[in-house]
């Protein structure tokens, strides 16, 4: 009992101390004011870095993610849409003028009695097994849709008006609008009734303002060398024989226009 007195006695006697209150106040003072810069810097901060973003986004045009997308691709060098390049073949060329006459006349798809040029390049694997339909490039999906006649097609845009076209394919991966990487799986391919001969494929197209490019000169290339691209002269005085080079006739388009081209024959020597 006596303890518990000399303590409470003790303690009155701490607070009696002229210094004691006034210590107090001046600590709780200070921890207040502390309390309340702090929470003005953090509320600051937060309007700041929303600020930033935002006036980030109006003077891009774009969102923080499409600015990611389009600062890595102009490093990418074009890829084949597979993930094992080794393992892959192109089972049918792309239709050049400029090529040889057995270069073209391989290019051309047969449909009956209908021989139509190949505005892309026809991919499968060596040992004919279906395979993961990868992006080539990073970019924006354009459109992803259904299509009997083709297999399904995938569009993806990027910078500079390039579109890589992916046609062949089933169980699609991606919707219009979503942004894909470099080496993200779009697919798996499969097979059309356009090109049956091809099996199980991939149908890949590279295109520059609508103008079909061969992909093989850009397979491993970096994706600037887009802009060495020169726009095609005009070819409109060439015969049917000669297919307009860079006409942007996809393959859904030539089966709409149904337009024939039957295979050159080389000419005999009078």
């Amino acid at each position: 009992m006596r303890e518990e007195e000399k303590k409470r006695s003790s303690l009155k006697n701490f607070f009696k101390k002229r210094w004691v209150f006034p210590a107090i106040y001046l600590a709780s003072a200070a921890l207040l004011i502390s309390m309340l810069f702090w929470y003005q810097s953090a509320g600051k901060n937060t309007a700041d870095d929303q600020n930033l973003t935002k006036n980030s986004k109006n003077l891009t045009g774009m969102s923080g993610e499409d600015s990611v997308v389009e600062v890595n691709q102009a490093f990418e060098n074009v890829a084949m849409p597979v993930k094992n390049e080794d393992e892959a073949n192109i089972v049918t060329q792309f239709f050049d003028t400029k090529a040889s006459t057995e270069e073209k006349e391989a290019a051309l798809i047969v449909d009956g009695s209908t021989y139509r040029p190949n505005m892309g390049v026809d991919i499968a694997m060596k040992d004919g097994s279906e395979f993961e339909v990868v992006a080539s490039l990073s970019g924006k999906v354009d459109s992803a849709r259904q299509d009997p006649l083709l297999g399904n097609v995938i569009e993806i845009e990027h910078e500079n008006g390039i579109k890589t076209i992916y046609q062949s394919v089933k169980d699609m991966k991606v919707k219009t609008g979503e942004h894909v990487k470099q080496g993200d799986v779009l697919a798996t391919s499969g097979t059309s009734q356009f090109n049956k001969e091809a099996k199980t494929h991939v149908h890949f197209e590279i295109r520059k303002d609508n103008t079909a490019l061969n992909p093989i000169d850009f397979f491993g290339q970096p994706f600037t060398a887009f802009e060495k691209v020169e726009k095609p002269a005009d070819t409109s005085g060439e015969t049917n024989n000669e297919v307009e080079e860079g006409t942007g006739d996809s393959e859904q388009e030539q089966t709409e226009t149904g337009k024939e081209l039957q295979p050159e024959k080389k000419e005999t020597e009078e």
